[in-house]
Formats: structure tokens, sequence, C-alpha cells
């Protein structure tokens, strides 16, 4: 009897070890083999992105560019006005204020914590130990009936109001196929400081060679978010680096 228990017991660690034996480099190794090869991430110089925002039952056309060298440009029309967000054209971040209509200017505490992200082209975990960045495996949670690996990523520290807070994200990594299908974060500050914002993605497609998600959904954990639907994903696209420029500049 106590060989048929001892039997048992080394099946069940058999059956569980694949598991719980996953590290978190690991992890994200084999999602970023799945998703298309570190050394292919690598040779990307630029990403554009087109697709809508469903806001309020509206369906408003966005596009959004970014580059390996840090610049970058998110815009959306509505009722045939242009509105613009984080652009960002190598030395001033800036976007639309949405009551006067006109470009507006980030302040320095914004744009050195915005400046911080600028390495994470095309992905964080691309080459994170080089950026210093440190990843722990937290364990497996069920996401919406997926099971899954919940690994912390902690960059570099930020400031807000003036104070340094530690940089820290949480990703939830579906343990079939190694994508990221939940990012969390607290929020910081404003009106919803303390709460956890949360950012879902789903339908990953193959874009020449490289596999994306096109179904994004945006917001606070636990409220409905905004829905985000890209149409089509451009690798290394021909790039206006005007379309970065601050208005007075151009």
């Amino acid at each position: 009897m106590k060989t048929l228990q001892l039997f048992i017991l080394a099946f069940l660690f058999v059956a569980i070890a694949p598991l719980s034996a996953q590290s978190a480099d690991e992890i994200i190794a084999n999602y970023l083999e799945n998703t298309g090869g570190a050394e292919n991430w690598e040779k990307l110089s630029g990403i554009e992105f087109t697709g809508k925002i469903n806001v309020q039952g509206m369906q408003l056309p966005i596009i959004q560019v970014q580059t390996k060298s840090g610049k970058q440009m998110m815009k959306a029309d509505v009722q045939g006005q242009t509105f613009y967000q984080e652009v960002y054209d190598g030395e001033t971040l800036w976007g639309t204020n949405q009551m006067t209509m006109a470009a507006e200017k980030s302040d320095a505490e914004t744009t050195n914590n915005f400046k911080n992200n600028l390495n994470d082209f095309p992905d964080p975990f691309l080459n994170y130990k080089d950026k210093n960045y440190t990843v722990e495996l937290i364990g497996n949670e069920t996401i919406e009936g997926t099971e899954t690996y919940k690994i912390k990523l902690v960059k570099e520290p930020i400031m807000v109001d003036g104070n340094e807070v530690e940089d820290v994200s949480y990703y939830y990594f579906d343990t079939e196929n190694f994508v990221p299908i939940v990012v969390e974060e607290e929020i910081t500050q404003g009106p919803g400081k303390g709460m956890m914002a949360q950012v879902k993605f789903s339908d990953y497609q193959e874009v020449d060679g490289l596999y994306f998600p096109f179904a994004i959904v945006q917001g606070v954990k636990d409220q409905p978010g905004m829905q985000i639907t890209l149409t089509e994903i451009k690798l290394n696209p021909d790039i206006d680096e005007t379309m970065f420029s601050y208005p007075e500049e151009k």
C-alpha cells in the first residue's frame, strides 16, 4: 500500500510540475518566441497602428505611430476635428487640450516619466535585463476562465508630485500560448489614485511574422472599459518626421 501511495504522489508531482516549474525568465522567453522571436522584434524601427475606439457608441478612427528612436504620436478624429495625445518629437511631449482644442505641452514631471518608457519599444520584456528591469513570477491566476501566469514587472522609478515611486505592473500570461491577456497597474495620481488600471488583450493576429493583439480594452479594473479595435498594423513604415513636431515648430 505504501508503494502505491508513493506512486500516486509521484504521478501527481509529474502532472503538476510543468505548470509550477516555469520561471519568469522561461515564460518571457516563450512569449517572445511564440510571438515571432526576439531577433525579429529587435529588427523593428517603427510601427503604425490603425483602428477605431468605441466611445459611447461612436466609432472614432485612430492612428498611433511608435518608433525605435522614441518619437511617437497618437491621433483620433472626432466630428471633423483631430485630437492628438502623447506626441513626442524627441524633446517635447504634447497633446491637444480638449477644452481649447489647442496644442499643449506636458509638464516636466510627466515628460520625464514618459522618457523613462522610451526604451520599451517594441516591448518592455525585450532585453529587459539590459534595462535593469526585474521580473517575478507571483503564481497562477484564472482570468475570465483562462489560466494565467502572473508576472510582476518592476521598471525604473517614476516621479509623482515630486516623490520617487516604484513603477510596477502585473502581466497575466496565458499558460497555453504564453501571451499577455491582461496588464494591471496602480493609478498613482488624479481622481483614480489608488485604483487599478487594466488593459485586456485578445484576438492575436500575425503581421509579417510577428503577433499583435487586435482587440484591446482599456479602463479601470471591474469597470466598463474603452474598446479599441485595430484594423491594420504596419511594420517599419515610411514616416514623415513632421507629424511629431509641436505645431509652433511646423
